[in-house]
């Protein structure tokens, strides 16, 4: 299972958030009969969502007071997770609608038909420059961009040179001082492999090969590298690089991130197939693309917002610009080779 942990501290959701676990949502629907329509779902959205995903209680707020239904937030585990959860359902929602489904994983839930065609009118303000796949099933609410962290205080403190691009980290004067995460169980950590190879098409492996010489350690997930191992965290650990996000200096504003190779997720909203409240799945899509979502997105889930002309905290101007050049690979290319890639990836890491 992918780990999914972005958020740069614990966050724990309002107190009066609408957020139920998913076992309770599964057993309701299983009582009621899904996707079948009835007064109840006519005056709630349920939106299907992975943990990481935190709104405050006046946003959604906003929402009942713009529709009149009350958005009713489910939580399935990451990215990852989230995408093979509708997959297997397909035309038999347990939600509504869908967010978080990012574009490593995106062609799981279009091929199992999962997805009702929706694109809301405000898309074309900035969520169309981020389009996956031909159907309109996805709509872009959200981006970020999975990048190494460094340490500067570590290296100057022994009066050495930290490294300023990825293509540094097989040096030799960085021996045993990076942390890095299994693809096949954190999805920063998939981001950072596909990041490898759109960075060396054709000898990916050869980089990760180095990267092994240089004795890189590799953890399962971002909670672990990033609050125990790296440096620059409170857990002051003995690594001084780290797998991390572009955003995550505005909130530890002591480290840097290296922009030159870094992989752009996106994350997606879509209507489910099946929904019991299909007019009210697209209502909760049109509202993840209004400024009131848009604007709360980088304080409370550390991701940058899609729409145009949304104003970032004046931290993320100063220490966590979003790369002019982020890196990537096309669509089917991930969908089609993902697998392999990280059995590749294992078999050069020896795992």
């Amino acid at each position: 299972m992918l780990s999914r942990h972005r958020n740069q501290r614990t966050r724990s959701l309002p107190v009066r958030a609408v957020v139920v676990g998913l076992a309770a949502v599964l057993a309701a629907a299983a009582a009621s009969g899904c996707g079948e329509t009835d007064t109840a779902t006519d005056t709630k959205v349920t939106l299907l969502t992975h943990d990481s995903f935190v709104l405050p209680q006046p946003v959604l707020d906003e929402f009942t007071k713009q529709t009149g239904l009350t958005l009713q937030l489910v939580t399935s585990g990451d990215a990852g997770q989230l995408a093979s959860a509708i997959s297997l359902t397909p035309g038999k929602p347990k939600a509504d609608a869908v967010y978080g489904i990012d574009n490593t994983f995106a062609s799981r839930p279009i091929k199992a038909g999962a997805l009702d065609p929706y694109t809301p009118a405000t898309a074309t303000t900035g969520a169309a420059d981020y389009t996956y796949g031909n159907g309109g099933e996805l709509t872009a609410i959200d981006h970020s961009d999975v990048c190494v962290n460094v340490d500067p205080a570590w290296y100057r403190q022994r009066g050495q040179t930290p490294p300023t691009t990825i293509e540094q980290l097989t040096d030799p004067r960085y021996r045993g001082q990076m942390v890095a995460l299994d693809p096949a169980t954190s999805s920063p950590g998939l981001a950072f492999l596909f990041a490898t190879i759109a960075a060396h098409p054709g000898d990916w492996q050869a980089y990760w090969g180095k990267l092994r010489a240089n004795d890189v350690q590799i953890v399962s997930g971002w909670e672990t590298a990033y609050n125990q191992e790296f440096s620059g965290a409170e857990g002051k650990g003995p690594k001084p690089i780290v797998v991390s996000y572009s955003s995550s200096p505005a909130d530890n504003t002591a480290t840097t991130a290296l922009l030159d190779g870094c992989f752009r997720q996106v994350e997606y909203a879509g209507v489910l197939r099946g929904a019991g409240n299909t007019a009210g799945a697209r209502k909760a899509v049109d509202f993840l693309l209004s400024d009131a979502v848009q604007r709360a997105l980088p304080e409370n889930d550390y991701v940058y917002p899609v729409q145009d002309g949304v104003p970032l905290p004046d931290s993320w101007a100063k220490f966590a610009p979003a790369p002019q050049k982020p890196l990537s690979l096309p669509e089917q290319q991930i969908s089609d080779n993902r697998e392999q890639w990280q059995q590749q990836w294992r078999t050069v890491m020896g795992r």
